[in-house]
């Protein structure tokens, strides 16, 4: 299920005000009230084998307390700690902005029905500034294309950013912070890329989530290194068979909302 405004995603697009940190300052970003959030709603050991959030269920409290995590969040200037810190920051911004869109237009289908800036006329909510850092208005494409990507030169960002669809990477269950963020966007790879909505070989077919041609030149310089990256994600059988496979690669995503 994909839609036609989903064929292309922006290019990185670097944003250097935000290239500073300060590595001398040891604190720790406070994610406790999201973490706590993710740790009630999100669904693991779905039979989809894709995490899944109980929009539903999130009650008043919870409802004010992700929208507190919000304000708190975004009350800080990220520039003011480390490196470590800073990423953990902006991927769960990015993911608590997402939860907040979805929960504000509930029951919605598809992430891309949420409406855009307004009077732009576009479909879906990335370019909407959602939120004000830093004396700067963000929307999730700056978060994404112009700080994450640019900034880090690391493709497990895009494991990490949970879009709120079906065919994305999981939500994960507990927020990331400048100490788990590493070994935990790793997990995010493997479970993405194990799933069949990740990629799948079937009938000498290989099938793989268009977030891997969105956003290929993050991943690999060719589509011969793109399987390496796969079979890096994979059990050692499957490895095999992507490193030798020289056919057609199709890419499909899914923008279903992952609610139960």
């Amino acid at each position: 299920m994909v839609s036609g405004l989903s064929i292309a995603a922006p290019a990185p697009d670097y944003w250097p005000l935000w290239n500073k940190s300060s590595e001398a300052n040891r604190r720790m970003i406070d994610h406790s009230a999201l973490d706590s959030i993710l740790n009630t709603y999100v669904i693991t050991g779905h039979a989809s084998g894709i995490n899944r959030f109980r929009y539903d269920d999130v009650s008043r409290k919870h409802r004010k307390q992700l929208n507190h995590y919000i304000t708190t969040s975004t009350s800080l200037d990220p520039r003011d700690y480390s490196r470590a810190e800073q990423k953990a920051y902006w991927l769960n911004l990015y993911n608590a902005l997402t939860l907040d869109l979805i929960l504000d237009n509930y029951p919605v289908d598809s992430v891309e029905n949420i409406p855009g800036p307004r009077g732009s006329g576009m479909k879906g909510p990335w370019d909407k500034k959602l939120a004000s850092v830093a004396g700067q208005k963000i929307s999730l494409n700056d978060i994404e294309h112009r700080i994450l990507r640019p900034l880090w030169q690391d493709h497990k960002v895009h494991f990490g950013l949970a879009c709120g669809g079906l065919g994305c990477p999981n939500l994960q269950p507990q927020a990331f912070t400048g100490a788990n963020s590493r070994e935990l966007l790793k997990k995010a790879g493997y479970e993405f890329v194990k799933h069949p909505r990740g990629v799948r070989l079937e009938n000498g077919e290989l099938h793989v989530s268009k977030l891997f041609e969105w956003y290929k030149a993050d991943f690999a310089k060719s589509d011969k290194k793109l399987l390496k990256v796969f079979a890096h994600y994979s059990d050692d059988r499957d490895a095999l068979y992507l490193l030798g496979f020289n056919g057609k690669i199709d890419y499909t995503h899914d923008w279903r909302i992952n609610a139960p």
